[in-house]
């Protein structure tokens, strides 16, 4: 059964950034909506946020937040100004990505890091994964951390964090995404279970 499970994920055509814009605005009638809160729970202890919730210290130990991914590291108009300083007096560790959200902008090298990083998180506490809105770059690697560590299929992925939050990749992310999962299923990564 897990082979031919497997066989059929392999035969699979790969996903399309059209099929996963899909996924994001079914709930919608097709449109793309800003996230309605700072943040929200994915996944129990693991927290897809804006920049505003990640510069609320106390916010963040009333969720017993141990780890802090900023997704947009920086000091212009478009990232936040967050570093290991802010949260080590909370003892929270932190990981920050220097990512802009352009659609020609690489964020392949960082997935393995970021995935590895809220691993360790949820192990030893909860993790508040954030950019700019929690939507385009923070989304990005949450649906990679599904990925790389939960064998979930980027469909899959992308469905569970819309159904908790709005969210809105661009495009170049989300190719990067599709090409993520090609590499995935051509490694037999996933196990049947998760399989779309």
């Amino acid at each position: 059964m897990a082979t031919e499970k497997k066989g059929q994920l392999e035969g699979k055509a790969p996903c399309t950034i059209e099929e996963l814009e899909a996924i994001i605005t079914a709930q919608t009638g097709g449109l793309f909506l800003e996230p309605s809160a700072a943040y929200d729970e994915i996944l129990p202890g693991l927290y897809l946020g804006d920049g505003e919730t990640a510069q609320k210290r106390v916010l963040l130990r009333d969720l017993g937040v141990t780890h802090v991914l900023n997704a947009a590291l920086g000091k212009s108009n478009f990232h936040v100004n967050t570093n290991h300083d802010m949260y080590r007096k909370r003892n929270m560790s932190f990981l920050g990505v220097e990512a802009t959200d352009f659609m020609n902008f690489n964020m392949t090298p960082f997935f393995q890091q970021a995935a590895a990083f809220i691993e360790e998180g949820l192990h030893s506490g909860k993790v508040l994964v954030h950019c700019v809105q929690g939507m385009s770059r923070a989304a990005t690697l949450t649906i990679a951390y599904l990925m790389l560590k939960r064998h979930m299929t980027l469909q899959d992925a992308t469905r569970l964090v819309r159904e908790k939050r709005e969210i809105c990749p661009n495009q170049g992310f989300l190719l990067q995404l599709c090409k993520l999962d090609q590499s995935l299923r051509t490694a037999g990564h996933y196990q049947s279970e998760h399989v779309s």
